[in-house]
């Protein structure tokens, strides 16, 4: 066994890379100039403490509207986000309530949490992870600095823990709180055992980058591109929402279900566009649906932008479904160029699950958006989640920092007059939105209110158990069976051990689901196929018309396809029978471009697009599939062919009967002589017999 002391040049490197890499990116995000850098310490965060901390990344805000700092250097995020994050957040709450009050899962191993805003912006979740790491390897403020932990390791083991035996020295942390069963927490820093998040594809990729550095696991709860199932690229991720190669399959099928086989394509200019694009054009090409136009674009772009996208593919007027591999922002984007183009009704758009059902996308663009289809993850509605959402009051929940500022965006008032508060909220505002005068918040407004229950919240859930279940897991294997409570074989913690744990995770969610995974951490792939309608009431709203269930497309209602009617979408009609096709030349989508051209006479259809002739004694049947055998017919008595011969044959034989018969009376008389009469009898002869 090799020393302890062994790894720690490995420790210091890593830790140095965590500092360094907050430097470089408080840097890169202030764009203040030398000097300056992002006050950190001014983005809030959630934290319940626990033995083992999950950390969480939500977009509790939107991009930054502006990728400049603003007042302080601070970089300020979008508004507050109630979906993707105000309800992930307390979701996450009451999951790690739950399984802390479970006593059969984590015996007396309190489960903790911290929270943190990635904005939905790459740099800002990068920042925040590294914060997620330096909280649990660094202490905290106020705390006092002692001796260095020799089992901090960065080789495969990445142990954060400083919960230790009680001759062992480590940083102190100033809390006082109490496990389940009455246990007290350590005082010291817990393990940080996984990452849940973020939602964005590409934002997850490049915080994949850092923390399998540290062999830190990370689970996915939005992020389906399908880059991110390459083991040998992204060795600690894993995910509970299926592959977006899984949802190009959906696509393809839907696309031929209806026979669209000449469709443009546009995505959203980054991973999960980039990838999902490239996954539905190897399958479309597979399966013979060709792409007539493509393109791609940022989810941020200019309104012209989004209209220049538009006037590509109108140019091809046979394509008129558009397969838009894209984020939700771009499907709205997009919505809204249609309506300034006067084209709505041009296009069928066919949505991925960035879309999905969100009422955000469509909300303006409601007639745009009519009879199109959208992919949706199958994620069961989580109806215990809306009794505990409704009970909330800003003035009582206290363990999420952004709920009062959520409470006083939704409902359009002030909570507090604290000139402290409204600074931190005001850096969430963005830069040139002053502060407005608004009437006092009473507490009593409904959260079920305009509410809708974000579709994902079931994979949030998902993944808290996963590694619920993981640690459950490691913890029996480690301290054996039936044992309660940490033990000193847990540690150093291994991530890499964990990760493995991970990846054998089995458990029923509900009947019929059960969450596990492949070898590549990637769970069954699961789909609902949404249609947004126009309803008998006259709203609008999204309708389930279908499934999709591991390879399996099926329809259960009727599709509303748009105003105009039903929408075809083909380069070329079929071929009549007897008719080959004439491929137009050009690229891979002109396969499904042809002119109809009629096959000879004496010939067959011996293929798609090409003829072939029948062979002798044989000729085309009626539809020119089939080279049939030319049947011997032989005559009739009855026949009129058989008939008119006979007549002429009779009337031969008789004439020339009649003839003889002169020439025989006549015979001595000297014409009959002079005729040369024997060879005259020998051509009558011959001609009786003929006829």
């Amino acid at each position: 066994m090799s020393s302890p002391w062994s790894t720690w040049p490995l420790a210091i490197i890593c830790i140095l890379a965590v500092v360094v890499a907050a430097q470089v990116l408080d840097k890169s995000t202030t764009l203040a100039g030398p000097g300056h850098q992002t006050d950190t310490s001014k983005r809030a965060s959630a934290h319940i403490a626990g033995d083992f901390i999950i950390g969480v990344l939500f977009s509790m805000h939107q991009q930054p509207r502006q990728k400049r700092t603003g007042p302080n250097h601070f970089l300020a995020c979008g508004e507050i986000r109630e979906t993707y994050g105000i309800q992930r957040s307390e979701v996450t709450f009451k999951t790690i309530d739950e399984i802390n009050q479970n006593p059969s899962l984590l015996p007396n191993i309190t489960l903790g949490v911290e929270i943190r805003d990635s904005c939905w912006y790459a740099p800002v979740a990068l920042q925040q992870s590294i914060e997620l790491i330096r909280d649990s390897i660094s202490p905290p403020s106020g705390s006092t600095v002692a001796t260095p932990r020799k089992d901090l390791k960065s080789n495969g083991t990445m142990n954060v823990r400083n919960n230790l035996l009680p001759d062992d020295t480590c940083l102190a942390v100033n809390q006082n709180i109490t496990s389940k069963y009455g246990k007290p927490v350590s005082k010291y820093r817990s393990t940080l055992i996984g990452v849940i998040g973020p939602g964005s594809s590409s934002v997850a990729l490049q915080v994949q980058n850092l923390l399998q550095l540290f062999a830190i696991p990370q689970i996915g709860y939005s992020t389906t591109s399908k880059d991110l199932s390459d083991k040998a690229r992204y060795s600690s991720f894993m995910r509970v929402v299926p592959s977006d190669y899984y949802q190009a399959q959906v696509m393809v099928d839907l696309v031929r279900q209806f026979n669209w086989t000449y469709v443009s394509a546009i995505n959203t200019d980054e991973n999960y566009g980039q990838s999902g694009i490239q996954a539905f054009r190897e399958l479309a090409e597979k399966y013979g649906v060709c792409i007539a136009r493509e393109d791609s674009i940022l989810s941020n772009a200019e309104d012209e932008s989004f209209s220049d996208v538009l006037r590509n593919i109108q140019q091809d007027p046979n394509a008129n479904v558009v397969v838009c591999f894209c984020e939700g922002m771009t499907v709205r984007g997009l919505l809204r160029a249609l309506e300034r183009l006067n084209l709505t009704d041009r296009f069928l758009l066919i949505g991925s699950d960035g879309w999905a059902d969100r009422a955000d996308v469509v909300q303006n663009y409601e007639r745009q958006a009519l009879g199109s289809m959208s992919i949706r993850i199958h994620s069961p509605y989580v109806k215990s989640f809306d009794k505990y959402y409704f009970s909330l009051n800003p003035f009582t929940n206290k363990r999420n920092p952004w709920f009062q500022e959520f409470w006083e965006t939704k409902f359009n008032c002030r909570l507090t007059t604290n000139e402290a508060d409204l600074d931190k909220h005001q850096h969430h505002r963005p830069e040139g939105v002053p502060a407005e005068e608004k009437p006092f918040c009473t507490g009593t407004e409904k959260l079920s209110e305009r509410y809708k229950q974000e579709p994902k919240m079931s994979f949030v859930i998902k993944a808290i158990y996963t590694m619920a279940y993981a640690l459950h897991a490691l913890q029996q294997d480690a301290c054996g069976r039936n044992s309660v409570g940490i033990c000193p074989a847990m540690f150093p913690f291994n991530g890499t051990q964990f990760f493995n744990y991970l990846m054998n995770v089995s458990f029923t969610y509900e009947p019929g689901d059960i969450v596990e995974f492949d070898n590549r951490g990637d769970p069954p792939g699961r789909y609902d196929i949404m249609n947004y309608q126009l309803l008998e009431d006259g709203t609008y709203d999204y309708v389930q018309v279908g499934e999709w269930n591991n390879g399996s497309l099926n329809f259960f209602r009727d599709l509303q396809e748009s105003s105009t009617g039903p929408v075809e979408s083909v380069c070329s009609k079929p071929c009549l029978p007897g008719f080959y096709k004439n491929l137009q030349t050009g690229g891979s989508e002109k396969q499904c471009c042809w002119v109809c051209v009629p096959c000879e006479r004496h010939q067959i259809l011996y293929n798609a697009t090409h003829c072939r002739n029948c062979d002798l004694g044989y000729w085309p049947d009626q539809s020119k599939t089939e080279c049939l055998q030319i049947p011997i017919e032989h005559m009739q008595w009855a026949d009129t062919e058989a008939i008119v011969a006979m007549t002429f044959s009779i009337l031969g034989f008789i004439s020339t009967g009649l003839v003889f018969g002169v020439f025989i009376r006549h015979n001595d008389t000297p014409v009959v002589k002079s005729s040369t009469r024997e060879l005259c009898y020998l051509i009558l002869v011959g001609m009786i017999i003929s006829h």
